[in-house]
Parts: C-alpha cells; structure tokens; sequence
C-alpha cells in the first residue's frame, strides 16, 4: 500500500466559525482501497473535517484533493453533489415509505432499471440481505438498518465514503459486532472511506489508520498498534487505551531504569537530557509472576470475563495496572509477585505535553 499515490489528500486545512478556530492546518493522506478514522472527544473538530471534506462546509484554508482531483482550495468550492463522495449519518435517514430496494436504488439515478436492479442486487448480496428487498425499514433490526444504509451510500460507487458516527445509536453488543461487519464490506467493495467516531474500540475495530484529533489538529495519525505502542505525544498516550506513567531516568540510549528494575528499549531513546522521565506502563506490560520476587499490593480488581485488570500499588506508593488472565483470582489486600515485560519502551519528559 505505500507505493500507492494517495486517494484522499487533505494539506493544510484550517476553519473558523467566527473567531473560534475548529480545524487548525490539518493535513493527513489515505491510500486507495484503506480505512481511516478520526477519533477525539467531542468539540474536537473531527465531524467538521468530514463535512468539509463532504462540500457542506466551505474550508477557509488548505487543499483537499480526491483522486488527483481538487475539491476544495482557496478561491475553489467543488459543489457536493459534484464531489462524488458517498456519506453515512448515525440516524442513517432510510425513507420509511420505501421499501429496502427502493432505499438502495435511490442514489442510482440515471442508471436504467435494469442496471440499477442488478446493483441493488449485488449490494444486498454484500450486506447480508439477499432476497429481502421487498421489506420495509421498520420491519428490520438497527444493525440491518444500518446496512441497508451503507449499501445506500455505497450503490453509485463513490471515490470515497464518509461515516459520521455511525453505530452511536446501537448497543455495545451490536457496535461491535456490526463494526467488524462495515469494516469487512468495505474491504471487500475496495471501498477508500473514513469514519469518525470516539470510541476507540470501533476505531480499531473498522480503520488501518486512526489520527487522534485535539483541538482541531492530528496529534498522530498512524496504525492502531503503533498509536497503543508507539504514542508519539503524551496526550496520545493517555487517550489511547489504559495505563500508568512512572518515574524514571535513561541509563544509556536503549535502557531506561525505574522502580521496577532496568528495562531494554528497541528503539532508541532521547537521553542527551537528564532530566526525569515518565515511563508508560500499559496493562499488558505488568505480567503476574508467582516465582518474582517484586510483589505488589492489589488495590482494586476489575473482573471481564476471560481476564482482571489489577490496579496495584508498588512500595513507592505508585499504582500500574496488570492484565491478569482470570484464573488468577486474587483479593483486594492481597500482594501477588509481578515482573515487567515490556518490548516497547514509551517515555516522556516529565512536564511534555
């Protein structure tokens, strides 16, 4: 995928509504055929970004360009409906008089009834809904409702799809479940699209590349593993996933030391500053031991199932988080033996935004 030429190209974005700046020189690239995300609390800016993208705003600076072709740029407005980009709303908007055919065909005008019967056809095909086109909206589930929508947005084959929000009326059960499907009938329609959401386990669920938006910037735009592994800037760190930052200080350029023990980076590490550090512990990095002789005291205990996240408190009074698989059942009180395993070394100045 690298070799390929960007299909979406955003350099530069900038928006304002009056004096307030909501997207601030935004810049990201997607590839032909990927899944991106923009993922942030609310206020962030990220639906601002799509509706810009969409032709609905009007960028006040900046190129955004799809297949080559420019869409926005100063003094230049693509008009929506000229854009070719398909969009997917959270209340999905499917006409309630229309049948889910009829729902599907309804961005195919100009096609002749038999291509548009043939498309229709095919997408029923791809989301699960074979045979039921002759059903109504009401008489399906919410997660096939928002099927029925995608293949909506996807029948006139869009160069790009735009999905705001779209699973934040479905139940947890359901968003999952129904994430992983999108993402399957995206791929296999080769469908270039980009999400928005903030929920981070549907943005690790459907994209290739999540940008953590803050404040109308991408504070890093990267594969879900490196985001969780490799945050580039403490904000990232702590908005993605869980963890605990302790004090510590470089030895050398691959090892750091802290509380408990010296741990070895893979990559290397700023160290020509002697100023302290924060070490990032994710809960995966903090591995019980019963043979360790490092033991820490079980503060607190959350209980999913398959596994325990243990907050522990070590001898400086610190606190890590451990995943612990759950035949280990240990009580609040209790000390349990601990080692780090940590193959990714994630540090910060102490006081680095």
């Amino acid at each position: 995928m690298s070799h390929t030429a960007a299909l979406l190209q955003i350099t530069g974005l900038q928006h304002r509504y009056g004096e307030q700046v909501v997207i601030d020189n935004l810049s990201l690239q997607l590839a032909e055929g990927e899944i991106g995300c923009l993922l942030g609390s609310s206020g962030c800016g990220k639906t601002t970004v799509l509706r810009c993208i969409a032709g609905f705003e009007h960028a006040q600076g900046g190129r955004i360009e799809v297949a080559g072709i420019t869409l926005s740029a100063p003094g230049q407005h693509m008009p929506p409906e000229r854009r070719r980009i398909g969009m997917v709303f959270q209340d999905y908007a499917l006409f309630p008089h229309l049948d889910i055919a009829s729902n599907i065909a309804f961005g195919l005008r100009g096609a002749s009834a038999a291509e548009s019967a043939a498309r229709v056809d095919e997408l029923l095909e791809l989301i699960g809904l074979a045979g039921r086109g002759k059903r109504y909206p009401h008489e399906i589930s919410g997660g096939q409702q928002q099927r029925v929508a995608l293949a909506r947005a996807l029948a006139p084959r869009p160069r790009l799809l735009l999905l705001d929000e779209p699973f934040s009326n479905l139940d947890v059960e359901l968003r999952e479940r129904l994430s992983q499907e999108v993402r399957n009938i995206l791929k296999q329609s080769g469908t270039t699209a980009i999400l928005v959401t903030h929920d981070q386990n549907e943005a690790f669920a459907v994209a290739d590349k999540v940008g953590v938006m803050r404040a109308g910037r991408i504070e890093q735009w990267d594969a879900p593993y490196r985001l969780y592994h490799q945050p580039e800037t403490r904000y990232v760190a702590d908005f993605i996933g869980q963890g605990a930052f302790l004090p510590g200080r470089a030895l050398d350029s691959h090892t750091v030391e802290m509380e408990l023990g010296v741990l070895q980076s893979l990559s290397p590490i700023d160290c020509q500053d002697p100023a302290p550090m924060q070490i990032l512990l994710r809960p995966d990095d903090v591995v019980h031991d019963d043979a360790s002789e490092l033991t820490a005291e079980v503060v607190n205990r959350i209980f999913r199932g398959a596994e325990f996240i243990y907050t522990l408190r070590l001898a400086s009074g610190a606190e890590v988080l451990s995943l612990v698989p759950s035949h280990h059942n240990h009580a609040i009180g209790e000390r349990i033996g601990i080692r780090i395993d940590a193959d990714h070394v994630v540090t910060f100045r102490a006081g680095q935004p």
